[in-house]
């Protein structure tokens, strides 16, 4: 049975844990919204199935689908991949899907927050997002997990990146964008972080990487490798349009302490050379009057941070670019308990993601 709760998770003891910490298993939604993926969604769906595979060698993988696309996506996915009903608009499951929270007897709940399909009606990158709003709510009921309502207050999970003991990095691009929770000041989105999150210490970064539409999520800049140790995109190109946001993060980092006193350690991972959507990738996308434009010329910004750790594995993008095996060894050595793993993600990084974008984690119970 699933239940909403009255109270916090804070309050109840319950804690959003760090993605390095053990999983049930790992949540995603089958891609086929035509104006986002190109040629009918095809290619991302090759590509979301190499990434559920990669995934599924190291714990269970859930892959949600539409009722249309369900007789497809179990025929194509290999049977170690459950696959669930689930209506969405589309396949972000880290936006769309639920924050998991934990206590210290290992029992998990869920959060609910809102959900406006990154901006709303102000700048949103399409409508309608009716169905996405209810995913978490699903996910959660389908594994009997008690549920927390925070359907009053918009956030992504994309922006958000939590150590587990009581920090969590953002950005303000995103959080305090007029476009989420315009109502709010930044004393109550603090509130809410601290009473949901149950976290202490907020690291409030200005700017998110350029060419994001979703408003700066954190998971492009950065993601804890555990507590204390945190990867950053990195360029040393000062002539890269990225180098001054990513700088400027690194600068503020360096000398900030987390929730424990601690320093940060800091990573940096260089990045690739940024996506550029082609006259052949533009054409290939329905055209919409409420979907966000992806014209020849656009960029999209590419990191390898927009990786995924699971049990035992980290799953990195690639790009076929020269930076591929240089990052893949980097974050390799970053966690030597466990077997990094690269999937060539161009398609995702068309639709405006990667690999974080479209996975969310289940804490073990």
């Amino acid at each position: 049975m699933s239940k909403t709760m009255k109270g916090t998770p804070k309050h109840d003891g319950f804690r959003m844990p760090g993605e390095f910490e053990p999983h049930q298993g790992t949540w995603m939604l089958w891609p086929e919204r035509t104006d986002t993926w190109r040629l009918g969604a095809k290619p991302a769906q090759k590509t979301f199935i190499d990434i559920a595979v990669a995934i599924s060698t190291f714990e269970p993988v859930t892959l949600c689908a539409t009722a249309n696309q369900y007789e497809h996506v179990r025929e194509v996915v290999p049977d170690s991949i459950r696959v669930v009903e689930i209506s969405s608009n589309d396949a972000w499951m880290r936006d769309i899907g639920p924050t998991f929270v934990k206590n210290d007897r290992g029992d998990v709940r869920g959060i609910d927050w809102g959900f406006n399909a990154w901006g709303g009606l102000e700048k949103g990158l399409y409508f309608p997002w009716h169905m996405d709003t209810f995913v978490k709510q699903k996910v959660m009921e389908m594994e009997h997990i008690h549920r927390y309502d925070a359907q009053d207050f918009i956030l992504e999970g994309g922006a958000i990146a939590v150590d587990g003991e009581g920090t969590v990095i953002t950005t303000e691009q995103c959080l305090l964008n007029k476009n989420r929770n315009p109502h709010l000041s930044k004393e109550e989105v603090e509130k809410k972080l601290k009473d949901y999150l149950n976290v202490e210490k907020i690291i409030w970064l200005k700017n998110g990487m350029l060419y994001d539409e979703t408003d700066g999520h954190v998971d492009e800049v950065i993601f804890f490798v555990r507590p204390g140790v945190v990867a950053l995109s990195w360029t040393d190109d000062e002539n890269d349009p990225q180098y001054k946001v990513l700088n400027d993060v690194y600068e503020q980092l360096k000398n900030i302490r987390d929730a424990k006193g601690r320093p940060l350690e800091i990573h940096k991972i260089q990045i690739p050379a940024q996506i550029e959507m082609t006259e052949n990738d533009s054409d290939g996308i329905d055209a919409a009057r409420g979907a966000y434009g992806r014209q020849p010329g656009t960029k999209l910004a590419a990191t390898y941070v927009n990786c995924y750790i699971c049990n035992g594995g980290v799953i990195v993008p690639a790009f076929n670019d020269p930076q591929d095996q240089m990052a893949l060894e980097q974050i390799q050595l970053l966690f030597p308990d466990r077997k990094a793993v690269q999937v060539n993600t161009r398609e995702v990084a068309l639709g405006g993601g990667n690999i974080h974008c479209i996975t969310q984690q289940q804490p073990k119970a």
